[in-house]
């Protein structure tokens, strides 16, 4: 079975660990607790009729991509840069993020969150930045709601995809 390393990485209260919580728990709380440091849990996908086990680390947030700390991306093999569609500064930032992980592995498979759509509607202007943003980075973007599970599972099903045959590097 092949095992990759996945990091959640995005500014402070974005939805990393209701994201990681929803599609490994399959479970939501209002009650907003902040990670201290990073949390690991595992996860069986299928692609292409072959197990992925994916090995999420949920990390820490900040204000912005200078408080990542490098430690957690080594031997990332992808990444899921969540953003929050209703605060545009952490949409903005993705394409900070986007540089730190590439900076590591030219090649990591990353994916966007546009996460909280259950706030916002798909019309919402913050919606047509975050599209404009993982255009301007190259990367897919999948609209999420950890709160309702909307876009979760398809959200780590297509980075399972963009993992199969890739190996980590550090």
């Amino acid at each position: 079975m092949l095992q990759r390393k996945v990091c959640l990485i995005g500014d402070f209260a974005v939805g990393k660990s209701s994201l990681f919580n929803r599609f490994v728990y399959n479970r939501f709380s209002e009650t907003y607790q902040s990670t201290i440091g990073v949390r690991v849990q595992r996860k069986v996908v299928t692609v292409q009729g072959r197990d992925v086990a994916l090995v999420l680390w949920d990390t820490e947030g900040g204000q912005d991509s200078s408080t990542v700390r490098e430690s957690y991306l080594a031997g990332a093999s992808g990444a899921v840069i969540v953003c929050d569609l209703t605060r545009n500064n952490t949409i903005l930032h993705c394409e900070e993020y986007a540089h730190i992980l590439r900076q590591k592995n030219a090649n990591i498979p990353l994916i966007m969150a546009g996460n909280k759509l259950d706030l916002v509607s798909p019309e919402h202007t913050h919606v047509a930045v975050a599209r404009r943003v993982a255009q301007l980075i190259q990367v897919p973007l999948t609209l999420s709601s950890a709160g309702s599970g909307e876009g979760v599972e398809a959200l780590f099903q297509s980075l399972g995809e963009g993992l199969v045959g890739v190996h980590p590097t550090s």
